[in-house]
């Protein structure tokens, strides 16, 4: 396992992140099984661990915290709030009223006095960054969570948080946790240099393409990935962009078989190559799934097999843009466009 630094933080994370979105009744993991996965993780060299308040409702969290029990000190552990837990309408978003509460929930079912990395899970168009920071700011203060960061904020709002954090002298966001991967490179043409000129730490999520990029999608053969079950109509191969995902697919594979890798390694090693990101979050239903990730773990592509990816998937170039979860909310809305 490589180790790089996270960010300007000091901290060492490995290139390859667990990722506990699959604990639990989204993956159908039993705590055994999750438990399993993280006595592999950490065998095999990961040291953060990313979860999120959301994912089963509480339950990752809760599965992640009796995995690490006896081990905290040696684990790196992000979560994130923002989306809705219950019916609640305060239950969600990025107030002060709700990050105050929500981690205490979240510090409770991971069993733990801190989180070492807090994150807002999206972008919220209803509160303001100061508002956001000054909360996180105050928790930070109060040994609560050591740093915290962004998940998948359009490149604008990453500067506009950088900006109102030095404008109200508040702490800063010091990661970004962005979906990256050879068929979603949107993010080199705008959220990496700006993660690189603020030198923010880069979690990346979804290197597998939700599952394209493992060999659970392929052409001809029924759609196995958890995120293709959950969401058919976003990441199912079926879908108007989905063809073009299949056919980028079927020609890495040759690539991959020609540098003797598995497609696995071929995506990870992609993903890490960029020396804007720090990690890549892998999300494991199984001991085996990890074991075939983690051979990617020392992956390095070299500059032929970098050159034969760019002509089959353009640099800078999203062939599902929808898949992002980071669309502006005036192109959702059409009451926020016009008057």
């Amino acid at each position: 396992m490589q180790y790089r630094t996270l960010g300007r933080t000091g901290v060492q994370v490995s290139t390859l992140s667990l990722g506990a979105m699959n604990f639990g009744a989204i993956g159908r993991t039993t705590q055994d099984e999750a438990t399993a996965i993280v006595d592999a993780a950490l065998e095999g060299g990961i040291n953060l661990i990313d979860t999120a308040d959301m994912y089963s409702q509480g339950q990752s969290e809760e599965m992640v915290g009796k995995a690490i029990a006896g081990r905290r000190e040696n684990v790196v552990l992000a979560t994130k709030v923002f989306n809705p837990m219950g019916d609640e309408r305060n239950h969600q978003g990025s107030s002060r009223r709700w990050i105050v509460t929500e981690l205490e929930n979240s510090l409770r079912r991971l069993d733990t006095d801190h989180v070492d990395l807090y994150q807002i899970h999206r972008w919220d168009p209803t509160t303001s960054d100061e508002e956001t920071l000054s909360a996180l700011t105050d928790l930070q203060r109060a040994g609560k969570i050591r740093y915290f960061g962004s998940s998948t904020y359009p490149a604008y709002r990453t500067v506009q948080a950088q900006w109102a954090a030095k404008e109200h002298h508040l702490a800063r966001f010091v990661t970004e946790q962005p979906p990256y991967s050879i068929l979603q490179r949107g993010i080199e043409s705008h959220v990496l240099p700006v993660t690189q000129e603020y030198g923010m730490g880069v979690l990346a999520w979804s290197p597998l393409a939700g599952g394209f990029l493992s060999g659970a999608i392929r052409a001809g053969q029924a759609a196995t990935s958890q995120r293709a079950t959950m969401m058919p109509e976003r990441f199912g191969p079926d879908t108007p962009t989905g063809q073009a995902k299949l056919d980028a697919v079927e020609k890495l594979v040759a690539v991959a078989d020609d540098a003797g890798l598995t497609l696995i390694q071929l995506a990870l090693g992609f993903v890490t190559a960029h020396p804007g990101v720090t990690s890549a979050i892998v999300g494991p239903r199984t001991v085996a799934h990890l074991h075939s990730q983690l051979a990617a773990a020392d992956t390095v592509l070299t500059g032929d097999i970098l050159d034969r990816i760019d002509e089959i998937v353009l640099p800078g170039v999203d062939l599902a843009p929808g898949d992002k979860f980071d669309t502006p909310p005036a192109l959702l809305d059409a009451s926020l466009r016009r008057r």
